[in-house]
């Protein structure tokens, strides 16, 4: 069967059957004639993902070198998420932790070799 139709072929198919899905899955809510209710826990659930997406994505780069936890503390990551967070609780916001972070890593990992 393969040999009926070339490799582009079934490329493009497969693209436009992963876009079809995504196209039904992401609207078949708004197809529906009537409003859908969420429960109270799922839309606070729901709230809470975007952190929780950023959360998973930046502690294994802080807190892991190779698959394994960071055994000292002299390490840039640990420092500049420290002074970050800190920043954060300071005066809550992206730029300024952003620029704290990054004012104590590059020193540190580029002058220091952290």
């Amino acid at each position: 069967m393969s040999e009926a139709m070339p490799g582009w072929a079934w490329t493009a198919l497969t693209i436009l059957g992963l876009g079809a899905v995504t196209a039904i899955s992401r609207n078949v809510f708004l197809w529906s004639r009537r409003e859908l209710r969420i429960p109270e826990p799922l839309q606070r659930a729901l709230q809470v993902a975007p952190l929780a997406a950023i959360v998973a994505i930046t502690a294994p780069e802080i807190f892991l070198s190779h698959g394994h936890l960071i055994a000292t503390w002299r390490d840039a990551r640990l420092l500049s998420a420290l002074v970050a967070t800190a920043v954060y609780a300071w005066r809550p916001g992206v730029l300024g932790p952003l620029l704290a972070g990054l004012s104590v890593y590059l020193p540190l990992r580029l002058a220091w070799g952290w």
